[in-house]
């Protein structure tokens, strides 16, 4: 018996395209490689969390790279060392070097 289907829909209308799970195995991969995860935790975040995860880390990648171009042109401002803002040794240590400890 033939049977006609009242619905024309595509086949992934049941299932995850490709194009969408691609997306997914980015964000695990990214996840992974930036932000150290591992891939069963990247795997068994629920989706919104992880979607959270991601763009928290691209903008943190952000700033940081803000910053480290800011270092780059000397937007920093560089401290010398003096006798007044030297870190102290630990007592046992003050002998070693002729210094004294707090």
């Amino acid at each position: 018996m033939y049977r006609k289907w009242r619905y024309r829909s595509l086949q992934t209308f049941f299932g995850l395209t490709n194009e969408y799970m691609e997306n997914i195995y980015e964000q695990f991969f990214f996840l992974k490689y930036s932000g150290g995860w591992s891939f069963s935790e990247a795997y068994n975040l629920p989706v919104g969390l992880r979607d959270w995860f991601v763009q928290r880390l691209i903008h943190q990648l952000e700033l940081e790279k803000e910053a480290h171009e800011n270092a780059g042109k000397g937007g920093g401002s560089a401290q010398t060392l003096s006798k007044h803002n030297q870190p102290q040794l630990p007592p046992q240590f003050a002998n070693l070097t002729g210094r004294k400890g707090k």
